[in-house]
């Protein structure tokens, strides 16, 4: 039952829009946050419900839209719904009410205490339109809970050939990971309440004519609306010794991480990590203690296609004080067999004749879009880097109602200096979100022009110290970098800039700066290049508006 809860200390409702405060609350050991929301004081649940993510830390625009401090998750302020990834949960909201100098809450206990609410998930299918969703990373799982909260009450069928549900899938290479209970974000109990049918199978080809999935056991999935989710497969090196000998991984499944974990066992191992990618730099970080771990990149910093030689140097340090070894500007030659063993790696080669002793080695050289399976479909047609061409609601262009979201899919960007050019971003929360406005597009065809809604992509990489990113350099590409603050010191932003447009930026130790360009991107409001060369403090703007 619902009732009133006195909070803390606080004396009047007198909040400003943008204001917030996390107080707690009498009677029970839990706390809210106090917000005024676009005009509206109330109270929410006072963490993300991510990875809880104390929210008074993150930013309140003056409409409403609260970010998360560390990984940019969006809710509505108002309504508690979340408007983006990666939060799956909502922010329950909670009534206030000011009487005699005291503010008081209205809500139930457990809720209040829970601190978030599931979704509108649970369903009994009716009869209908038929939605298959390929895939079972984080674009089907946004597309699954999207087409429920949106109000589609059809069938839908989800296949993957993950061999599980979907999975927290930065955990893999952030902490090898494996433990399905701790990685999977909801139970099969949860798909079942919401009439989800879970297909363990691998798409083998789609016939767009007759709108029929065929799955490689020999299974036919017919469909009235189809989202592909297919994701992304890991690079391997066409290189001698690459493809015969055992020991030598790639890292994109549970299945590989516990391949990596055994064959790492009791530690003391010699791991060779080639690839300087966000991927090849968190496995080094995760794998450095008690190994001896070597980096071997083809830039002269690492990350420095994405983040720039000022930056990828100072990560570079920042990883080397792990312990970490790194021979940049190198190239690979061959792996060649243990001596003990030659069905195992024991040494990779550099083209430098340098030669590195590895009991395994781990390949972070990059992905390509998983479509194998319409690469010898006559109706669509894949783009030079295999993906798919889709519009702003991730509809594929040239098909009629087919959808592709996350790693395979390349959409326009209408961010700082996109101009809607075509990029593939490959980031957890783009595909989810992609996943989210597919849904959305499918539940009613007809809502607002999404041309008008850029949004900032954002992500994050555990690289010895939080880094968080916003924005996006593949449209517009970039030409300098302005820096605020002390790499030595941990805490720094770097700017991303096109002439005087701010195109993006990374972070470590400045939180919540990236939630507040999340916020200030879409609004059209980012400072230029030139106000930021003479110091001006993104935080200093006050609550995006």
């Amino acid at each position: 039952m619902a009732q009133e809860y006195k909070l803390k200390g606080v004396t009047s409702l007198d909040l400003k829009p943008g204001d917030k405060q996390e107080v707690e609350v009498e009677g029970l050991d839990a706390k809210v946050l106090l917000l005024n929301a676009g005009g509206v004081v109330q109270a929410t649940g006072p963490r993300c419900t991510h990875y809880g993510a104390p929210l008074v830390k993150g930013v309140l625009g003056t409409d409403g839209k609260l970010t998360c401090p560390w990984h940019g998750a969006c809710f509505n302020g108002k309504t508690g719904d979340v408007e983006d990834a990666p939060a799956l949960d909502a922010l329950p909201i909670f009534k206030a009410t000011e009487r005699d100098g005291a503010v008081y809450i209205t809500g139930e206990a457990a809720t209040i205490k829970a601190g978030h609410r599931k979704p509108k998930f649970k369903c009994k299918a009716t009869g209908g339109d038929k939605i298959v969703v390929v895939g079972g990373g984080s674009g089907s799982l946004g597309a699954t809970e999207g087409l429920r909260e949106t109000g589609y009450t059809g069938p839908i069928t989800l296949i993957t050939n993950e061999g599980y549900l979907p999975i927290d899938r930065p955990k893999l290479s952030k902490a090898l990971l494996t433990d399905l209970q701790k990685l999977q974000w909801r139970t099969a109990e949860w798909y079942k309440e919401g009439d989800v049918d879970i297909v363990q199978d691998e798409v083998a080809g789609v016939d767009f004519a007759t709108k029929t999935v065929s799955t490689k056991s020999g299974g036919k999935f017919a469909y009235s609306k189809l989202i592909l989710a297919t994701g992304a497969t890991p690079r391997v090196l066409p290189l001698q010794g690459f493809k015969v000998l055992s020991n030598i991984f790639t890292l994109r499944n549970v299945r590989d991480a516990e391949k990596i974990n055994k064959a790492i066992g009791e530690k003391g191992k010699k791991i060779v990590i080639i690839g300087s990618s966000f991927i090849g730099m968190e496995l080094a970080v995760a794998t450095s203690k008690d190994n001896d771990v070597t980096v071997v990149g083809m830039e002269k910093v690492p990350l420095e296609r994405v983040l720039g030689e000022k930056v990828g140097g100072a990560i570079q340090k920042l990883v080397e004080s792990k312990g970490v070894k790194f021979y940049m500007s190198a190239g690979v030659e061959k792996a060649e067999p243990s001596g003990s063993d030659p069905s195992v790696v024991g040494s990779v080669h550099l083209k430098d004749g340098t030669k590195l002793d590895a009991d395994l080695v781990i390949l972070g050289v990059g992905v390509v879009p998983a479509t194998e399976y319409l690469k010898d479909n006559s109706v669509v047609r894949l783009e030079q880097d295999g993906s798919l061409k889709v519009d702003e609601s991730f509809s594929v262009v040239g098909l009629k109602d087919v959808y592709a979201i996350g790693d395979i899919a390349s959409f326009p960007y209408h961010g700082p200096a996109g101009d809607g050019k075509y990029v593939r971003i490959e980031h957890w929360n783009v595909a989810q979100q992609a996943g989210r406005i597919a849904a959305g597009h499918i539940t009613n065809p007809a809502r607002a022009n999404l041309k008008t809604q850029p949004f900032a992509p954002i992500f994050w990489s555990a690289l010895g110290a939080q880094m968080r990113y916003a924005g996006n350099t593949q449209a517009s590409g970039w030409d300098d970098v302005v820096v605020q603050g002390s790499f030595e010191e941990g805490k720094w932003v770097a700017y991303y800039t096109k002439g005087e447009t701010v195109v993006a930026m990374a972070s470590m130790g400045k939180d919540p700066v990236m939630a507040q360009f999340s916020q200030l991107l879409p609004l059209g409001k980012l400072p230029s290049k030139s106000e930021l060369e003479k110091g001006l403090d993104l935080l200093s703007l006050g609550p995006p508006n």
